[in-house]
């Protein structure tokens, strides 16, 4: 028998996937619990379907967020900090701050898209890598200045 799994399904198949089990396990299990729906040519059409327009909203969010890509791209953030003795910065910039500044220019990127690899706790410029989704990338200069 031959079932669309509708949600992941350990040791089988991930969702969307088309697999081949015993008629037992397929009706009283995967159908029964709505984990996966009989294989036919109508829900084959409606998995076609959906697959093309989850495809579609990809490359829309994709579309949408390389043009704030191309806004952000190498913009620097700068930020006035305190220093002490021989241009010590106490503390550190952190994502949230940054976030915060990016928010004062209009975009609405959340911390956790933020990717710092080292403290930002000297005076000068520092990169940061704004991952919006696994197919966009790009960095913002951070600024540390007195």
């Amino acid at each position: 028998m031959k079932i669309i799994l509708l949600e992941d399904v350990k040791g089988k198949g991930k969702k969307d996937d088309i697999i081949e089990v015993s008629d037992g396990y397929g009706k009283n299990y995967l159908i029964k619990n709505k984990l996966g729906v009989l294989y036919t040519k109508g829900s084959k059409k409606v998995l076609d379907k959906e697959l093309f327009d989850r495809e579609e909203e990809e490359k829309a969010l994709i579309d949408k967020l390389n043009k704030i890509k191309e806004k952000l791209e190498n913009k620097e953030i700068k930020f006035k900090v305190n220093t002490g003795a021989m241009d010590k910065v106490f503390g550190n910039v952190s994502s949230k701050q940054i976030s915060e500044e990016i928010k004062k220019l209009g975009y609405d990127i959340d911390k956790r898209n933020l990717k710092i690899t080292e403290n930002i706790d000297t005076l000068g410029v520092h990169k940061v890598l704004v991952e919006l989704h696994k197919k966009v990338k790009f960095y913002i200069n951070v600024v540390l200045e007195k």
